[in-house]
């Protein structure tokens, strides 16, 4: 199986995602969204910003390659009565089911930026949007001290070394690599911008359970649990990453979480 479609089917992010729906749809309000705008949102998940896109009247589709994340999505379109909105199974680095300049926007918040070979992503966004579209990317930032960059900093200290040839995905939150690879994807320098945003991780519990949704549901953190289970160090990561969750909470009522993570907004102009 394609590794890193057997990471995203491997937990059940919907349970992250529900912490992200607020923050999901106030940005989504921010991208100049209007009715009947075709849009491709790759790396979807369940829909944190697809279903906000169509609610705002777009034309939707979104494209995950973990097949239980597009069920859910599709699940959530049929409950919330959305017509103008479906998600399909796809890998980002090969969109050649879709036609060159089908959409007017492409957005992947913290999704295309976890797809191997990044020069084939940066290719196949430029190619499916339309001369004059946009294209919008959400980037975790490497070294960042903010909760995410957090968590995966503290958990490949418990995981084996990457193997030969791997690329970080954390690169995409640095501007020169974006740069560099939307420059080889035909778009020049001064189409492309960066922002650096703040997505809020919100929940009705406890910063320690928050902990212990990511180690149940969130495939790096997943694995990063099983490789320190077989090292005798479980108790360890267990114990930094609930010291980073409460140290990290803004909540002013511990029993509920809302922690701050700030990310690198990438616009591109087609």
């Amino acid at each position: 199986m394609n590794p890193n479609k057997a990471l995203w089917e491997k937990g059940d992010f919907t349970r992250i995602a529900e912490t992200m729906r607020e923050s999901g749809a106030e940005l989504v309000a921010r991208l100049g969204i209007t009715k009947g705008l075709n849009v491709l949102d790759l790396g979807c998940g369940d829909g944190t910003t697809a279903i906000p896109e169509a609610k705002l009247g777009a034309h939707v589709l979104g494209v995950d390659i973990a097949r239980n994340l597009v069920e859910a999505g599709n699940n959530r379109v049929r409950e919330e009565g959305l017509t103008n909105c479906v998600f399909r199974e796809g890998d980002a680095t090969d969109l050649s089911k879709l036609k060159d300049g089908t959409f007017d926007l492409v957005v992947s918040i913290f999704g295309v930026m976890f797809a191997p070979k990044p020069l084939d992503v940066a290719k196949e966004m430029v190619r499916v949007t339309r001369p004059g579209g946009r294209i919008i990317m959400g980037n975790w930032i490497p070294g960042d001290p903010t909760l995410v960059a957090q968590i995966l900093r503290i958990s490949s200290a418990y995981t084996p070394p990457p193997p030969e040839g791997f690329i970080s995905p954390m690169l995409w939150g640095v501007e020169s690599y974006v740069i560099e690879r939307f420059e080889a994807a035909g778009i020049a320098n001064e189409n492309i911008s960066f922002f650096k945003d703040t997505f809020v991780f919100n929940a009705p519990y406890s910063p320690a359970e928050l902990v212990s949704m990511f180690k149940n549901y969130y495939g790096p953190t997943m694995n990063a649990f099983e490789a320190a289970e077989k090292n005798g160090k479980a108790a360890d990561l267990q114990h930094e990453l609930e010291e980073l969750f409460n140290r990290q909470n803004q909540s002013a009522d511990q029993s509920k979480t809302s922690i701050p993570a700030t990310f690198l907004r990438v616009t591109v102009s087609r």
